[in-house]
């Protein structure tokens, strides 16, 4: 990803801007609080008295006018969704037959906007992660909705390592752009989805790695253009059937080709592969919520190490653990030392922080066990 970027190939138009907030993600490894009935998005895991989509929507309406703003979400969330952002237009959502991950999400976004607004300024933003500095969100997007607008990229917002964390995205960053007043704008040399531990701990030890926060900023062409080139399959799909978008048919054409599409995330899908990717490094206070490690990095602790959710929760000789648990419910915790304990009204877990990869895993055996006993009653 060394091509060389010209300022002299600026375009004039001003395009609409739009935002698209993902929300079909399942939260798995934030189980059993996050299900797959109401995951993470549709929780308030902050305290603050509303959900992360709430949240995402609230961050996404200082920017962009209500009918600008989508919602992409499985077609289960639907109620949800239209519970807690009652402002959505019926228009505006996006319903998902199947859970396809990211390129097929962003796919249909994208193809939708197209249909409607031609060539228009994107924004993909996760609805379940945390942005403790929403003033700085509102400017950096700003810029680069000027950057994308007058340049046919793919722009992502950076953050600084702080872990070897193996649950990301890495961009290396390669020459700095001098483009108007924007500090901290970078081609992108490399991008890595998902590395391991170990080349994980190269990326923070060379200091040229970045976080992908998962927050896309582009043009309709621009994307659209990726899927042409990197996921085909994909784009052929929609465009067979495109006819059937802003239609009575749309949900039974998009239920077809979902059937049809690849599960693949855009990150695997284009991002590895594409040569115009730029980031923006920012300090937006982020975090994806994605685990329980990544939780308590972001929530204040006691003087033990110890994050808890309630004052009804007392511990002894409990150190470095996270304790999750109903408002309502009183916990006395002797004797843990790096230790999960989380619960939701049908499950407890009981996990050492070491063993969190495991969860996904126990969330599935306890599945299989609920069926087999649902099989002999």
């Amino acid at each position: 990803m060394n091509d060389t970027f010209n300022l002299n190939h600026l375009k004039l138009e001003t395009k609409k801007n739009h935002c698209v907030i993902l929300a079909g993600g399942s939260g798995a490894r934030l189980w059993p609080v996050s299900t797959t009935q109401k995951p993470k998005q549709f929780l308030d895991l902050l305290g603050t008295g509303k959900t992360l989509l709430q949240l995402a929507y609230q961050r996404a309406s200082r920017i962009f006018a209500e009918e600008d703003i989508w919602i992409v979400t499985l077609d289960r969330y639907k109620d949800l969704v239209k519970e807690q952002l009652p402002k959505v237009l019926d228009q505006n959502l996006l319903l998902e037959p199947f859970q396809r991950n990211t390129a097929s999400s962003i796919a249909y976004a994208a193809h939708k906007i197209h249909h409607t607004h031609g060539d228009a300024n994107l924004v993909f933003t996760p609805s379940d992660h945390m942005i403790t500095d929403e003033f700085l969100f509102k400017k950096e997007i700003s810029n680069a909705l000027d950057f994308v607008n007058q340049n046919d990229v793919i722009l992502t917002i950076g953050i600084k390592p702080t872990r070897n964390e193996t649950e990301y995205g890495y961009v290396q960053i390669d020459n700095q752009i001098q483009y108007k007043n924007i500090p901290n704008l970078f081609q992108v040399k490399t991008f890595t989805e998902k590395p391991s531990q170990e080349m994980a701990q190269i990326f923070i030890e060379s200091e040229e790695f970045y976080w992908n926060s998962g927050i896309y900023i582009t043009t309709t062409n621009s994307i659209l253009d990726g899927f042409t080139k990197y996921l085909p399959e994909i784009q052929n799909l929609f465009l067979e059937g495109r006819h059937n978008l802003n239609t009575e048919s749309e949900p039974f054409f998009i239920r077809k080709i979902y059937a049809e599409c690849p599960n693949i995330s855009i990150d695997y899908g284009i991002m590895e592969k594409t040569q115009n990717v730029y980031t923006l490094i920012s300090e937006l206070g982020w975090s994806d919520l994605g685990s329980w490690s990544s939780f308590k990095e972001n929530f204040p602790k006691d003087q033990n190490q110890n994050v808890k959710s309630s004052e009804l929760i007392l511990t002894y000789d409990t150190e470095n653990s996270i304790i999750q648990l109903p408002k309502e419910r009183k916990a006395i915790i002797q004797g843990l030392n790096n230790y999960i304990i989380a619960e939701n009204k049908d499950v407890l877990l009981i996990c050492p922080k070491e063993q969190e990869h495991l969860i996904r895993q126990f969330n599935t055996d306890l599945k299989l066990l609920e069926e087999q006993k649902e099989e002999i009653i």
